[in-house]
């Protein structure tokens, strides 16, 4: 899902399980109807000389995971105590998305500067899962 992004800093994609089966998807990306940064040519963060992690309500993007979550609510799709598999841990906001939605457990590939969105998925009880990259296999002579 990742690879759809149209996020010139940082490519995120986002799917949700419920008993095993895939229900939803999402990538970072302007909201439908919008121009992204894509097709504008710049990234409105980096115009602004914004770090990773700040400036949220400058990204003209939407992130992988509330993308998801709105596209189950769209499609009627009760995600409630399923599982999201993002490659980056998810912000504060949609920390707070993935808690309204039910969703009980995150499995993710790399961390995201970001403690608040840890704090409050611990006392929501939603466990995060940290992926480990896997060793590659030496080349064969």
């Amino acid at each position: 899902m990742a690879t759809r992004s149209t996020c010139l800093r940082r490519q995120v994609g986002a799917i949700v399980t419920v008993d095993n089966r895939i229900v939803a998807t999402g990538y970072n990306g302007a909201p439908s109807g919008v121009r992204s940064c894509d097709e504008l040519g710049y990234c409105n963060k980096d115009r602004q000389g914004l770090p990773s992690g700040t400036g949220h309500d400058q990204c003209l993007a939407s992130h992988s995971e509330q993308n998801c979550i709105n596209s189950a609510a769209r499609s009627g799709v009760s995600i409630n105590g399923g599982s999201i598999y993002v490659n980056v841990r998810p912000c504060v906001h949609c920390a707070k998305s993935i808690i309204n939605a039910g969703i009980r457990r995150i499995v993710y590939e790399k961390d995201y500067p970001d403690e608040l969105s840890l704090r409050l998925l611990s006392e929501a009880g939603v466990r995060l899962v940290k992926l480990e990259p896997v060793p590659e296999e030496p080349d064969e002579p």
